[in-house]
């Protein structure tokens, strides 16, 4: 398992350190976040065991955003909950679904046809048209052109935004997409819903937002990539340095069937502390996870005393 002081620093530079005032022109900030997701490539490429926790993580994140957008409240404990506590099989709702859209990007290749579009589109509540269709072609003339990876992500959702202004969510999951083909990543990664809202997309007065398509989008979606790729770094450190103490308490965990559990902690931002496998008890489970908390292993996310989540 790759050390977490081996990879996975932030950048050098990273967009929260431009002096504020400061207005950068669209090369300087391609360049930023050139040399932010410089940082993160070598993380994606690596594919550490815990890379799906991560991936996961950032997925929460984005689906968070997503839920604003869609004129919902849920936070990342509400999301949590919606998905992780609900009956096998039953529909986890409006915000469930955003957020199954987000872990379905989380946990695919970057190349999508028209009917995984449609299905994403049907998630995020966007009536699908023939227009949207075109959308996997569009991808592809992107990535034959050698376009950069943030311009990339801009172009996608401009696009998206002029075929269908109301399929928002879809045009910033594309653009995640258009990163990861740029890149020639092997899985896609959720970086730029979830600086939707923040101060790369205002505008130089701060009271309005930079859409997709305006002078100023290409270099707003630079400063965001540059400020997501940054946070994700970040997140991995910390990630790395739990599942790192996760493999070395392993060893001492006596549970039967304990396995299952570490490698849903390596693949999911959250497993619950009732967890129930063919190895594994409910009270096995909640002993196992009481002993990972006491490792400094995991960490419990609910803050509750009853249906306990655990992550890294």
């Amino acid at each position: 398992m790759p050390s977490a002081d081996r990879c996975y620093a932030p950048p050098v530079v990273p967009a929260w350190a431009v002096p504020r005032g400061v207005i950068l022109r669209a090369d300087e900030a391609a360049f930023l976040a050139g040399s932010a997701l410089n940082s993160l490539d070598g993380l994606v490429r690596a594919q550490p065991d815990w890379g799906g926790a991560w991936r996961q993580r950032l997925a929460l994140k984005a689906a968070v955003a997503a839920a604003r957008v869609a004129g919902r409240s849920e936070d990342e404990p509400a999301l949590r909950d919606v998905w992780l506590l609900r009956s096998a099989g039953d529909d986890p709702g409006p915000a469930g679904s955003i957020l199954s859209a987000w872990r379905r990007l989380a946990s695919r290749g970057p190349l999508v046809d028209a009917g995984a579009l449609q299905e994403t589109a049907d998630l995020f509540g966007i009536r699908w048209s023939d227009d949207l269709a075109v959308l996997p072609e569009r991808l592809d003339d992107l990535a034959r052109s050698a376009t950069g990876a943030p311009f990339a992500a801009a172009d996608i959702a401009a696009v998206v935004h002029d075929l269908r202004p109301d399929a928002e969510l879809l045009g910033w999951w594309c653009a995640d997409l258009a990163v990861a083909r740029a890149l020639r990543w092997p899985v896609a990664v959720p970086l730029l819903m979830a600086q939707r809202h923040a101060s790369a997309f205002r505008t130089e007065g701060g009271r309005g937002r930079i859409r997709p398509g305006e002078e100023q989008f290409r270099r707003a979606v630079c400063l965001a990539l540059a400020q997501a790729a940054t946070e994700a770094c970040r997140l991995a450190g910390d990630m790395a340095r739990r599942a790192d103490r996760l493999a070395a308490v392993t060893p001492k965990l006596r549970a039967k069937g304990a396995g299952e559990a570490i490698r849903l902690l390596l693949e999911e931002d959250a497993v619950s502390g009732s967890l129930q496998t063919a190895k594994l008890s409910r009270w096995a489970s909640r002993r196992l996870f009481d002993r990972l908390v006491e490792f400094d292993a995991v960490r419990e996310l609910s803050g509750r005393s009853t249906f306990r989540l655990y992550g890294l």
